[in-house]
């Protein structure tokens, strides 16, 4: 059920991918998606080496069988990320898929990448670049409208218009994120000839996930009018939930601050606190809209499941309003 390119590519039995998520992505997530038919993506970003990164791709590897994937980031970053370090490791691994993610085309990494025969999804916000990911020879590319949790880019466009824009635009497998959760998302998403779909927020309410308690709940009482876009001035739209981190945030880009400034608000260490330690207010926290959807945590399996049933009955009910002419 659901055969497109994407699933053919990747081995995987659904075209449903887990979206490499900071603080989020961990062996445990990323397993429980690809057990489940997806594919689970690890961050390479959250790991200070690729000795780190090692120890939980094997963890993975111990929790699973099937494919999944590195998210390896392209955004500039407070300390330089080894990704060549990290590039090795995957290899050496046999990690089979790596999903970049940044302002710029991975073609500094496709050499080496394609020598090791892992399969490159590039995901980013705007047909432009897509198409520039498609010149430089990935295999697929991952598209997310501004309703998208985390990056968003800067050009604002809905997934439901930049999904079929890039589309028209390529002949590479297009994957559509952004306001996907659940069964209608999906359907949508290949109605507008996505041949898959990366999911974020939806996967940050499972049980897999190692978020604390209260930020779970916090997703939960959340409404899709519950977040904002801060970083906009940095050039680094981000859509995060709404608490006093991001409306500092937000008062000091209007006011001109630094990126040096910013930092002090917008870090890692701080969205750490919100994320792990449950600390609500101490950080930005990345998520998308689509929050407004979510009503329950359950498993990943569930998750996925619902969606590829969910899907199945709502194509034989849309079989059942055509008419014959």
């Amino acid at each position: 059920m659901f055969k497109t390119r994407v699933t053919e590519i990747l081995g995987i039995e659904y075209p449903i991918i887990q979206g490499g998520m900071m603080w989020v992505s961990c062996p445990k997530l990323a397993a429980a998606v690809s057990n489940a038919g997806g594919l689970g993506i690890l961050v390479s970003a959250a790991y200070a080496s690729g000795k780190e990164l090692r120890e939980d791709i094997r963890k993975t590897k111990s929790l699973t069988d099937k494919p999944f994937g590195v998210n390896l980031s392209l955004f500039p970053a407070m300390r330089p990320l080894p990704n060549e370090e990290y590039i090795e490791v995957l290899i050496e691994e046999g990690v089979p898929v790596v999903e970049t993610s940044g302002f710029k085309a991975p073609d500094e990494y496709l050499p080496r990448l394609r020598e090791g025969n892992v399969k490159v999804i590039h995901k980013c916000a705007a047909v432009k670049h897509a198409q520039t990911a498609e010149r430089v020879g990935v295999d697929m590319v991952a598209v997310v409208g501004v309703e998208n949790g985390g990056a968003t880019g800067m050009v604002d466009v809905t997934t439901f218009v930049l999904v079929p824009a890039t589309v028209n635009a390529l002949s590479l497998p297009v994957i559509a994120g952004g306001g996907v959760a659940d069964a209608r998302g999906f359907v949508a998403a290949l109605a507008l000839g996505a041949e898959g779909v990366v999911i974020g927020t939806r996967f940050m309410a499972t049980h897999e996930a190692p978020l604390h308690p209260k930020f779970k709940k916090w997703l939960l009482r959340s409404k899709e009018t519950d977040t904002t876009l801060v970083m906009r001035s940095i050039r680094n739209t981000h859509r995060v939930l709404k608490n006093k981190a991001a409306e500092k945030a937000l008062e000091m880009e209007q006011r001109g601050a630094t990126l040096e400034e910013l930092a002090t608000v917008i870090g890692g260490g701080e969205a750490a606190k919100a994320f792990k330690d449950g600390e609500l207010e101490a950080g930005i926290a990345g998520c998308g809209q689509v929050v407004g959807l979510i009503d329950e945590i359950v498993s990943t399996k569930e998750v996925i499941d619902g969606i590829v049933a969910g899907a199945g009955e709502i194509l034989q009910r849309l079989e059942g309003t055509l008419t014959p002419r």
